[in-house]
Formats: C-alpha cells, sequence, structure tokens
C-alpha cells in the first residue's frame, strides 16, 4: 500500500508541474504583467490554457487524495516537491530562458531537502487517528498565517508578492493534505457518520483559498517559483503538524530531528535563491539598475 502511495504521489507531483505551467500562461495572457482583478479572473474560465491547466491539477488532486488515503501525511506529502524541477524546467524551456548554475543548484537544493526529510521523517510514521482538538489547533495557526502572508503580499509587488502569496498557498495546501488524510482515514476506519463536520468544511474553504493565492502569485512572478513556495513549504507545514500536533510518528528526536530541521532548512534556502537568481528577477532588476545608472551619470542643464 505504502508503494503505491509512492506511485501516485509522484505521478501528482508530475501533473502539479504541468498544471501549474499552463495555469500560469493561461493567467499571464488574462493580466498582461497586470493585477489578477475580477474582470480578468472570470475571463479565465473561457482560457484554454488555464481550464487545461485545471483539469491536469484536478487529475493532480485526486492522485493526491489516493495518495493520502493508503499512507501517512509524512510519507505522501513531501513527494509534491519533485513538481519544482519539473516546472522549472518546463519554463524555462517556453520562455527561452536559460536558469544560471545558482539557479539550478537551488532547485536541486529544495529537492534533495525535501527528500531528505521525508527520508528520515516516513521511516517514523504510523498511520493514527487525528483528535479533533489538535485538528481545530492546526486550523487555527494556518489561519493566521495565510491571513498575515496575504496582508503582507497585498501591500508587496512583483517577486515579493509572488512569493509571500505562493508560500500562503503553500500553508495552507499543508492544511489541506492533513484534512484529506484525516477525512479519509476515518472513512475507512468508522465511516462516513465518523468523519467531523469541521474537516470537511475546513477543507474545502482552504482549498478554496490556496487556489485564489496560487492564481494571484502567477499573476505576478514565474511559475517556478510559485511551485517552488508551494510545493517547500506545504509538504514542511504537513509533516511540522503531522509530528508536533497529530502524534503521526514516533521517536523522531535526537538525530532524527536534526535531520529533519537540516532538510528543511536546505529546502527553504533553495526557494529563497531561485527566487533571487531566476532569469525573471535578474531581468526585472536589470532595467532598474540602468535606469537609475542613467540618472546618476546625465549630466544638469
Amino acid at each position: 500500500m505504502i508503494a503505491l502511495a509512492i506511485v501516485f504521489a509522484v505521478l501528482g507531483a508530475c501533473c502539479s508541474a504541468v498544471g501549474a505551467h499552463l495555469q500560469h500562461k493561461g493567467v499571464r495572457s488574462a493580466t498582461k504583467d497586470t493585477a489578477l482583478r475580477l474582470r480578468a479572473a472570470t475571463a479565465l474560465v473561457h482560457n484554454r490554457s488555464w481550464l487545461l491547466g485545471f483539469a491536469v491539477l484536478f487529475a493532480c488532486a485526486v492522485l493526491q487524495i489516493l495518495a493520502l488515503a493508503l499512507a501517512p501525511v509524512t510519507i505522501v506529502a513531501p513527494i509534491v516537491v519533485l513538481a519544482l524541477p519539473a516546472v522549472a524546467v518546463l519554463n524555462a524551456r517556453s520562455s527561452g530562458e536559460h536558469l544560471d548554475k545558482t539557479a539550478i543548484v537551488a532547485t536541486g537544493a529544495s529537492t534533495l531537502g525535501v527528500a531528505l526529510f521525508v527520508a528520515l521523517a516516513s521511516s517514523h510514521a504510523t498511520a493514527v487517528h487525528f483528535p479533533s482538538s489538535a485538528v481545530l489547533l492546526a486550523c487555527q495557526l494556518t489561519a493566521g498565517a495565510v491571513t498575515l502572508l496575504g496582508v503582507a503580499g497585498a501591500l508587496s509587488h512583483g517577486l515579493t508578492r509572488c512569493v509571500l502569496l505562493a508560500t500562503g498557498a503553500g500553508c495552507a495546501y499543508g492544511l489541506v493534505s492533513i484534512l484529506v488524510r484525516d477525512v479519509t482515514y476515518t472513512f475507512q476506519t468508522e465511516g462516513p457518520g465518523g468523519v467531523a463536520p469541521l474537516s470537511i468544511t475546513a477543507l474545502v474553504a482552504t482549498f478554496a483559498i490556496g487556489s485564489w493565492f496560487i492564481q494571484l502569485a502567477y499573476a505576478s512572478g514565474p511559475p517556478d517559483i510559485v511551485v517552488g513556495c508551494q510545493t517547500v513549504l506545504s509538504p514542511l507545514a504537513a509533516t511540522a503538524f503531522a509530528i508536533s500536533l497529530l502524534d503521526e510518528t514516533t521517536e523522531a528526536g535526537g538525530w532524527t530531528g536534526l535531520g529533519l530541521a537540516a532538510g528543511a532548512a536546505v529546502a527553504i534556502t533553495g526557494v529563497l535563491l531561485l527566487a533571487r537568481h531566476h532569469p525573471e528577477a535578474t531581468s526585472r532588476a536589470t532595467p532598474h539598475a540602468a535606469e537609475h545608472h542613467l540618472f546618476r551619470t546625465t549630466p544638469h542643464h
């Protein structure tokens, strides 16, 4: 069952990369590098690229649900980070740009960091029932984090806005993984009557908010940065909740705990480097630098 869950999760990560690439293309064509306003948002439902991306992401969601129904969160959730290198390659090929060495190293660091995290966490993962009080606390913590990131993103612009909103989406999707596992595991062990209304309601609301944050992030930056922030924060949030609040792992302290912290730190550093050295970031910075230089050197008459 665990092996099948990993297969579903890997296929879901591939679908996530393709779907993100297609939806980013659709959002950019609808907004034309401006803010994603209501009129542009409604136009997305007529955009072929965005709709195709939606269909692919729907398949991704189904695969993730199947994976979470078969294995603990700490095994399934981190595998989505495999979407990061895939979407980075797709975006570079479609835009005609090339990732520099630092960006390539950053992509690899994010992937390896989460790979280390999931390898250590999965060896201690067990299938457990999530207490309602712990699920409620996870919802409250996520709501606070997403609200802060959303406000900060609304007050920012450019790649900073992109990173903040995509990070908020990652936090939301991390909770989604927890709630999907809670609903599917409870359904299997106690039947439909055992599923808590809180989990169903929070699942729908959190998924909707995360999806909207993703669309806003696409309007402000390239898809590989969006996917990078989302796919790193999502599994880290999910596994952090699973380990600290929901007791899904046992004996994860000591050297294992240090390894988990190191993997998380490497993954987050990789995303920050990718945002700083991405071709779009450097291309946006260059005109400002040149403009500043021209202002400083133009003689006064």
